[in-house]
């Protein structure tokens, strides 16, 4: 089997290494721009550090798990001491292939594998990556080599067009990212709303945020959706606005925006469309 290279020391790169290596994958390295992390990342994984430039003399294909903004830098440095080497993938979700242009100019075939999932430690990232999807595109051998990764942690591959990669990639922040935005909005509320710390609001929030995530996965948005907007209670809706003027301005936009696109929710799931243009303009 052709040896594996890891370039990035971060979060992902750790726990995708251990976690491919825990699978049977040849990981044998991993490279770094501070010594000092890339050896705590080699010892976590159970790996040998080395230097970037040194990567390609021990292994033939490289998982390039670093900032967005430091692929192409990283590529050119590969680009610069490959000899023999056969493929390359990132793991940015926002990028396709382009900033691994260095390394396909020598001959190597480059793709993307992009976990849809959240890491916050490499502990915690080792576990929650096995099963989890991965966005993937390239050069036809690359892919196949990504397939192969998310095949070998029970994963599933999603194809991304070119085209397609800024949705694909929107979908991801709002899942993830802007949920926490979303629940820290919700918890500013219930704080401000019982005199309670943030703390106290959250732990309030934790079993009303578990279960409604929880149907929504199981039963899907449409039949999950409870509330007023799905009720058609108007006259709550306009109470909650009132109330909310009084917060910074990003919690008031937050809600009427979510709440725009309840309304369309609801709709689907049999709101009376004389209730749903009415809802819409109050949430304008």
């Amino acid at each position: 089997m052709s040896r594996i290279g890891i370039a990035g020391t971060g979060r992902l790169a750790q726990a995708l290494g251990r976690l491919l290596l825990q699978t049977g994958e040849p990981v044998v390295c991993i490279a770094g721009r501070d010594p000092q992390r890339t050896k705590l990342a080699a010892d976590f994984i159970g790996i040998e550090p080395v230097a970037l430039c040194d990567m390609p003399a021990r292994a033939s294909r490289f998982l390039i798990a670093v900032s967005d903004g430091a692929i192409g830098d990283v590529a050119a440095v590969l680009a610069a001491c490959v000899s023999g080497s056969e493929m390359a993938l990132h793991t940015c979700g926002s990028k396709g292939v382009e900033d691994l242009q260095p390394l396909r100019d020598r001959g190597i075939a480059c793709g993307t594998l992009h976990p849809l999932q959240t890491v916050c430690s490499p502990e915690q990232g080792t576990a929650a990556l096995r099963g989890a999807a991965f966005g993937i595109s390239g050069d036809e051998p690359a892919v196949r080599w990504a397939r192969q990764i998310a095949a070998s942690i029970a994963g599933q591959a999603l194809t991304i067009g070119t085209a397609e990669r800024p949705l694909y990639h929107a979908a991801a922040v709002m899942a993830s990212n802007y949920l926490a935005g979303l629940i820290d909005a919700a918890q500013i509320l219930m704080a401000t709303a019982t005199g309670s710390d943030a703390d106290t609001a959250r732990r309030a929030l934790a079993p009303l945020i578990r279960t409604a995530v929880e149907n929504i996965l199981e039963r899907g948005p449409l039949a999950a959706l409870t509330g007023p907007i799905e009720r058609g209670d108007i006259e709550t809706v306009q109470r909650h606005l009132a109330a909310v003027r009084t917060l910074p301005f990003t919690i008031e936009n937050l809600y009427r925006a979510a709440g725009l696109h309840t309304v369309d929710l609801a709709q689907r799931k049999g709101l009376a469309p004389a209730i749903a243009q009415e809802m819409k303009a109050a949430l304008q």
